[in-house]
């Protein structure tokens, strides 16, 4: 259930509410019973695991890795011994 935030328009109190999406929004404040108000707060959400996320594009393969840059003929190049 999505968790709502509501501020009173006479106390001032902010308070949040567990609530359906089917219910009616709040309309007065546990505390005083005075009018509320809905807030629009930020969203909290965690993402879990292995994924893309973890490091923005996904795990390095080895048939990802850099070519050599003067074309395979350099001596650390597996392909300078062939």
């Amino acid at each position: 259930m999505p968790l709502y935030e509501y501020q009173c328009n006479s106390c001032g109190d902010q308070f949040e509410l567990r609530q359906k999406f089917s219910d009616a929004p709040a309309s007065e404040c546990p505390k005083c019973g005075g009018e509320v108000t809905k807030l629009i707060s930020q969203a909290g959400f965690s993402l879990k695991g292995g994924g893309w996320y973890n490091d923005g594009y996904g795990s390095k393969k080895s048939s990802d890795a850099p070519a050599c840059p003067s074309g395979g003929s350099c001596a650390g190049c597996p392909s300078a011994s062939a």
